[in-house]
């Protein structure tokens, strides 16, 4: 068993969700950038509009929640393998 195979999962498993998390938080930020932008311009919203645009706001919680248990995941992965390699060289403290 290679224990740094596990520690290398662990990492990049880790910084998959932080790229998701930016990314949707990114996103976040340009759309409610671009709803205040469109409410200056235009003086009234038909609510038909402010549901399409609130669907990909909502699209990336969900995407940010994901990023979430995914880092949670990739956490207790890199603790797994510091408790095999602890167990496997006695030094657990």
């Amino acid at each position: 068993m290679d224990i740094n195979s596990a520690f290398d999962s662990g990492v990049a498993g880790f910084k998959a969700a932080t790229e998701r998390a930016s990314e949707s938080a990114t996103n976040i930020a340009q759309a409610q950038n671009d709803n205040v932008q469109s409410r200056s311009s235009a003086a009234s919203v038909e609510s038909e509009q402010a549901v399409q645009e609130s669907k990909p706001v909502t699209e990336e919680l969900v995407n940010l929640r994901v990023a979430e248990h995914e880092a949670q995941a990739a956490a207790k992965v890199i603790t797994t393998a510091d408790e095999v390699m602890g167990s496997l060289i006695d030094t657990r403290v």
